[in-house]
């Protein structure tokens, strides 16, 4: 049971929980998650499969995987292959074989032949603007079809010549017969079937028409037993129409459907059709990008499951829409890696040490622990010779006293090792340091100085001998706009030019570069880091930053 996923504010719960309480759910809850292949799935949908799977989980009920597949022209193999695969990571598993909605094409079309026989559809030839002319607006009722009357033979046989491609695509549509006055738009004949001349995924070329959405999922949910169809607020206006092919058709089931508020997120984009833009025109590296919603770039960047399942439950299961802050999400990130990644040390912008009373072929290693608060994560050990590196921030010549690092004169302690004093530099042409001459204390290991005078501060560093060179990519948030979702195409003037900075070069403790690609640390004093799950390699370390220590965005200000 996942009891974190579902002890949040959620109404489906309370829903579920009353209509077994009243009988109405006298059976087990079968509940689906029915993705369309067409794209890699995003933080939203993360949340729809903690709802729908958690919900499942939590009653000792089922949950579906179901592809709606029935647009094949923008669907993909991968995108299905992907789907499946960001569903187990995140910790579920579907009941039962991998359904489509193709598996019910045969049915589905008996179906739209059962309305056409008993009157409630019609081949229609209108044109697409004809039929928008047609429909009316909001505020004024639409038009009969001048077709809308054609018999039910005629119906059939060109029912029958739209199945055999005797038409071409665009020619004429299969349309439900209901009310072109009805105040809910989606209730005006709405169409039910379209030609469509593409090769299918599952189905190859066995049909050139293919249902409309509206029409085969709830046809899909009965046909599964589906006892709670869940879906997004934007289907609400669709549930009437739902309700309507349930009771024109001879499904085998009553499913009911809800809605539950969709997740939006400040700075992030989660139409599937603009993150398809973002890959096509090559302002992110593909889906799985580490800046990208998507629940595979977020696990590149190293997010974890039980952090995304926090966010899910920290965010709740509402009725009415709104707007999350993204730091929520980063609180959750933040929150599970500090408890879980082991410690480590990087030096990113290197500045080389070189201790000179230490001898020069002498390696002694130190220990640290794997993690402040852990006890189940060994000690490692950290090599220590004459030459480290450090962060150039780490060092100036001159500073005030708020400077608590490394002074010229001053003092300051190496994070689990010595004490170093600063005496002198060596600068390039230019005037830039590029050495640091220091002396240290051999008996400051794990004590104060022998001459009883405190360091300023404590400071990583890595062995400039044993040390590991890797790549480090800072990652920020992918837009600088808090709603750059409102601007239609414009969104792409929202993007964060700062969003990848990529550190060649980077030092690393030796034991990093042989991290398990996927595997988290707390870079100390730097923020979180995933080895690359698709670039790390031993000889060439990749490691991506998951989130900073703390909030460090300033709106791109």
């Amino acid at each position: 049971m996942t009891d974190n996923v579902v002890s949040g504010n959620n109404f489906l719960r309370t829903i579920v929980t009353e209509d077994i309480a009243s009988g109405r759910l006298s059976g087990e809850l079968v509940t689906r998650f029915p993705p369309e292949p067409n794209g890699f799935l995003h933080i939203g949908h993360a949340k729809s499969i903690c709802l729908n799977f958690g919900l499942a989980e939590q009653f000792g009920g089922r949950c579906h995987l179901r592809f709606d597949d029935t647009n094949p022209a923008k669907e993909e193999q991968a995108y299905i292959d992907a789907i499946q695969e960001d569903i187990r990571w995140l910790g579920f598993e579907w009941s039962g074989p991998i359904r489509y909605a193709s598996d019910y094409f045969d049915t589905l079309f008996e179906y739209a032949v059962h309305l056409i026989r008993n009157g409630n559809a019609y081949v229609c030839d209108l044109s697409a603007d004809e039929a928008r002319e047609y429909r009316g607006t909001l505020t004024e009722p639409g038009k009969n079809s001048p077709y809308r009357e054609r018999s039910v033979e005629e119906n059939l046989a060109l029912f029958s010549d739209m199945k055999e491609g005797v038409f071409d695509e665009g020619h004429c549509v299969l349309r439900a017969k209901i009310d072109m006055a009805a105040p809910n738009i989606n209730l005006r004949d709405p169409i039910i079937y379209r030609i469509r001349k593409v090769s299918h995924h599952q189905t190859a070329d066995k049909w050139c028409i293919y249902p409309t959405y509206d029409f085969t999922h709830g046809q899909s949910d009965a046909l599964e037993g589906i006892t709670h169809s869940i879906c997004t607020l934007e289907f609400e206006d669709h549930r009437p129409l739902y309700e309507w092919f349930i009771a024109n058709l001879p499904v085998p089931a009553q499913p009911k459907q809800y809605e539950f508020a969709r997740l939006n997120v400040n700075y992030t984009v989660t139409s599937k059709r603009k993150l398809k833009m973002l890959v096509d025109e090559k302002v992110v590296d593909g889906w799985d990008d580490p800046r990208m919603p998507t629940i595979a770039g977020m696990r590149r960047r190293g997010f974890t499951p039980a952090s995304l399942k926090r966010f899910c439950e920290m965010v709740g299961v509402a009725r009415s829409e709104g707007v999350v802050d993204v730091a929520m999400l980063e609180h959750a990130i933040r929150d599970d890696l500090d408890k879980n990644a082991p410690r480590a040390m990087c030096v990113m912008e290197p500045l080389k040490i070189v201790i000179t009373n230490y001898p020069s072929e002498k390696v002694e290693w130190l220990t640290a622990p794997g993690h402040p608060n852990r006890d189940d994560l060994a000690e490692r050990s950290l090599p220590f010779s004459r030459e480290v590196f450090i962060e150039r921030d780490d060092f100036r010549e001159e500073a005030n006293k708020k400077f608590k690092r490394l002074v010229l004169g001053k003092k300051v302690r190496l994070r689990n090792a010595y004490v170093l004093l600063a005496e002198s530099v060596v600068k390039d042409a230019d005037g830039n340091v590029v050495e640091v001459h220091c002396t240290y204390d051999d008996a400051s290991h794990g004590a104060d100085p022998a001459d009883g005078v405190k360091p300023k501060g404590v400071i990583h560093w890595v062995s400039a001998s044993h040390g590991k060179r890797a790549t480090v990519r800072l990652y920020d948030r992918l837009f600088s706009h808090e709603s750059p979702d409102r601007g239609g195409e414009e969104f792409l003037d929202h993007v964060n030019p700062d969003s990848l900075r990529v550190l060649e070069g980077c030092w690393i403790e030796p034991s990093l570069a042989d991290a398990l690609p996927e595997a988290s640390f707390q870079f100390e004093r730097t923020g979180y880091f995933v080895a690359d799950r698709v670039e790390h390699r031993s000889d060439a370390p990749v490691f991506n930053r998951s989130i900073a220590l703390r909030d460090t965005w300033n709106g791109g200000q």
